[in-house]
């Protein structure tokens, strides 16, 4: 494993890491076993955006008695309430929740403190200039995190993060499909078929001048969304028209400026496995340029992939799990006995769904949710 400094926080940090969000959907032996695994692959940062409380103890498990082994990114404003997960700017509860993060994952410090998917200039106002960065300079002031962060879909609100001073890396998405679209506040425009008839030749300026950005100013960079939920690894959904592979992923995510670590996410001990295989990776199988030279649009538009922030829904359903199992009742001629079992087993089912839009407001990509949660209906219940 090969290890790079995040920014000028001092951290070495391994340039493959640990998206723990795969993890809420195991139990504590099998996230033991991931974890286990990426420790034996000398991974050493792990990102636990999550607020659901049973994966927080899980992980708390998994790392107890080696907690030095691990960088952890934890996040402030993520919290679960009445049993979902639920972002949110009210201090109290972004304290309540900051304060269970660390007693769950068992633990006095947090690595890095994230401020929590800040995608508008007015949620970055209303963050940066109020009592939460306060509190979260307070905790630094502390001890009890160690480097401030924020995590971003938006490069524009991801600069005005660089800029302030006030935080020494971000969490950000990085692939080479979104690096082709351009910023925008009102996140509708990223998905819209005009956007992306011309001047796709390449990464989007912006974006551009964020990785430099952060390369100049030492704001260190960890990514998510690598794989793009795993839409690059179809030919079909890629807007490539052919399937990448991970290295090639990987790659391409530690070839932007100021990249220390890809966060992917693992189900299974051998989905480490197959990620740092990177590390021993021959040239020509890391090399993307040869698909990105005739990338034709963009093809996620409309595309859940299946983040969980389109939560919380009124009525209780796990859309990205429902969205999830909908897609892969979708692939098959005839649906899984597997999946429709899971499907049903779920506390609440699509058709729970009200059609109250709540959550196409939140989702940063798009997703026409009401009209998937009618397309499970129709092949799940």
């Amino acid at each position: 494993m090969r290890y790079r400094q995040l920014g000028n926080t001092g951290l070495s940090v391994s340039e493959i890491g640990l998206g723990a969000e795969w993890l809420e959907r195991h139990n504590q032996e099998e996230v033991t076993a991931v974890i286990r695994r990426c420790e034996e692959q000398g991974i050493n940062i792990l990102d636990c955006w999550m607020s659901n409380p049973q994966v927080r103890t899980k992980i708390g498990n998994a790392i107890k008695g080696h907690r030095e082994k691990w960088i952890i990114q934890g996040h402030f404003g993520s919290t679960w309430q009445q049993g979902q997960y639920v972002r949110t700017r009210e201090l109290l509860l972004v304290q309540e929740a900051f304060q269970d993060l660390l007693a769950r994952l068992g633990t006095d410090y947090i690595d890095l403190g994230m401020i929590h998917y800040v995608d508008t200039e007015e949620d970055f106002h209303r963050v940066f200039q109020g009592p939460f960065l306060q509190y979260v300079k307070e905790q630094k002031e502390q001890g009890v995190v160690r480097h401030i962060g924020m995590s971003t879909h938006n490069p524009k609100t991801a600069k005005l993060a660089v800029l302030s001073g006030e935080v020494e890396m971000l969490l950000f998405s990085v692939n080479p499909a979104f690096d082709l679209l351009p910023a925008s506040e009102d996140l509708d425009t990223y998905f819209e078929a005009e956007t992306y008839t011309e001047g796709l030749g390449g990464i989007d300026p912006e974006r551009a001048e964020l990785y430099k950005l952060c390369e100049q100013r030492g704001v260190g960079l960890t990514v998510m969304k690598g794989y793009a939920g795993g839409r690059l690894f179809d030919p079909k959904a890629s807007p490539f028209g052919v399937a990448l592979t991970p290295v090639q992923c990987i790659h391409y995510a530690l070839t932007r400026p100021a990249v220390a670590s890809i966060l992917a996410g693992y189900d299974t001990p051998e989905h480490v496995d197959a990620a740092v295989a990177y590390e021993t990776a021959s040239e020509e199988e890391r090399d993307y340029a040869t698909v990105l030279a005739n990338a034709p649009r963009h093809a996620y538009a409309g595309q859940c992939t299946y983040c969980g922030h389109c939560a919380p829904c009124p009525k209780g359903i796990d859309i990205a799990m429902v969205n999830k199992l909908c897609d892969l009742a979708a692939m098959q001629p005839e649906v899984p006995a597997s999946v429709k079992a899971h499907y049903q087993a779920l506390p609440a089912t699509a058709a729970d769904c009200i059609a109250c839009g709540g959550c196409e407001s939140r989702c940063p990509f798009g997703v026409k949710v009401i009209e998937k949660m009618a397309q499970a209906r129709s092949l799940l219940d």
